[in-house]
């Protein structure tokens, strides 16, 4: 079942949500006069580069498979709904899940020589090198492909980061000023039995949080939190919805929820989370048009200004209001998620030792509760063909 309320979180909460005093804003430089004719100049000729790749698309059949990386039916159709009003031929399935199931599937398929997704856009950024080098990622660069910064984008065209996602805190509304904004206030003795996270052993992003956490104050400090006796849930999603329901009132390692019952922050000392989501077309895509025309599109300056609602992979793109350029925290990097992935066998010690402390992950997949999936989804019905 889809979540319409929730096909803004994923783009809006990761990193726009309103922030406490805590989180560092400045305002984003005004564009010299020159600057903005040349702006102005290259959207025209993006919009003109997007009109004949949607005409090409559309005479190959309009049809559009993405595998979007997330945790909840329903979370990248803000995508998809921005990308059909703007070419309105087009039909898109948009089909969510756990990144690190969407790999697994994309190599079932690729193995097996039936491949059904077109794009692929996940949080598993170790593997697009892997498929570059297995050769199974189509070559292109794709509109506004000069404007990406260059740290996040396969030089060679084969894949790109398509905006940032992050994590933070998300604090209920009831706490006020009380909030907890730092690691250390997470283990002040009135949030016991009041903090909710999602397992650190079943996402990378938030494993990565945790590293960067006992890094810096030890595995002491990962003994402290427990203390605090935290619920684990499966799904970012599903921890930040929990917040300001019930007992529960604080959480870490989420981007945010619109329920009006929690807000989100980002701490100004302690590491927080944010990383390039990363994108690719599959060289045995079956409507290669059509992804072509989504890449393009996602990566134009219209689509980055006012579609992904978060920052943008654009250098010519102003970070979102009340938030810093993405390279500019100090607390922050912005491709340590990617460093952290690409060693797997440092990834896999460090999640065992987690696992001692926060226990076996349990619950379904909060992606596909009902397990309807399947090797080959076109849709979040089940599985296709």
């Amino acid at each position: 079942m889809h979540h319409p309320r929730r096909t803004l979180i994923t783009a809006l909460a990761l990193g726009v949500l309103g922030t406490s005093g805590a989180a560092v804003a400045l305002a984003a430089p005004s564009t010299p006069r020159g600057e903005a004719r040349s702006t102005f100049a290259a959207g025209k000729t993006e919009q003109a580069q997007l009109k004949r790749l949607y005409e090409a698309a559309v005479a190959e059949g309009g049809t559009l498979t993405v595998y979007a990386g997330g945790d909840k039916p329903g979370q990248a159709d803000y995508l998809r709904d921005a990308f059909v009003r703007k070419f309105p031929e087009m039909r898109v399935n948009m089909v969510v899940d756990f990144s690190k199931n969407h790999d697994a599937r994309l190599d079932d398929q690729i193995a097996k020589k039936k491949v059904v997704a077109d794009v692929t856009h996940l949080q598993t950024l170790d593997d697009f090198p892997r498929w570059k080098k297995e050769g199974v990622l189509e070559k292109y660069k794709p509109v506004g492909w000069d404007s990406v910064l260059p740290q996040v984008k396969d030089p060679d065209g084969y894949y790109t980061g398509a905006m940032f996602y992050s994590f933070g805190n998300v604090t209920a509304t009831k706490l006020g000023d009380r909030a907890p904004v730092e690691a250390d206030d997470f283990l002040e003795p009135e949030l016991k039995d009041k903090l909710v996270f999602t397992y650190p052993t079943d996402d990378d992003a938030v494993l990565y949080y945790f590293k960067q956490l006992t890094d810096r104050y030890g595995f002491d400090y990962l003994k402290k939190l427990m203390a605090q006796n935290p619920t684990f849930v499966r799904g970012t999603q599903d921890s930040a919805d929990l917040v300001g329901t019930g007992d529960f009132v604080a959480n870490f390692g989420s981007a945010g929820s619109f329920s009006g019952q929690s807000v989100s922050t980002l701490p100004q000392r302690s590491p927080w989370v944010a990383w390039p989501q990363t994108a690719a077309i599959l060289k045995a895509a079956p409507h290669k048009a059509a992804a072509k025309l989504y890449m393009s599109w996602l990566l134009s300056k219209d689509a980055q200004q006012n579609a992904i609602g978060t920052w943008s992979v654009r250098k010519d793109v102003a970070p979102p209001p009340g938030r810093k350029g993405i390279f500019d925290y100090t607390n922050m990097n912005p491709l340590g998620l990617r460093d952290f992935m690409n060693d797997r066998t440092a990834l896999d010690r460090y999640k065992a030792r987690v696992a001692l402390y926060v226990g076996d992950v349990k619950g379904p997949n909060p992606a596909d509760p009902e397990n309807v999936l399947g090797l080959r989804p076109i849709s979040q019905e089940g599985e296709q063909g």
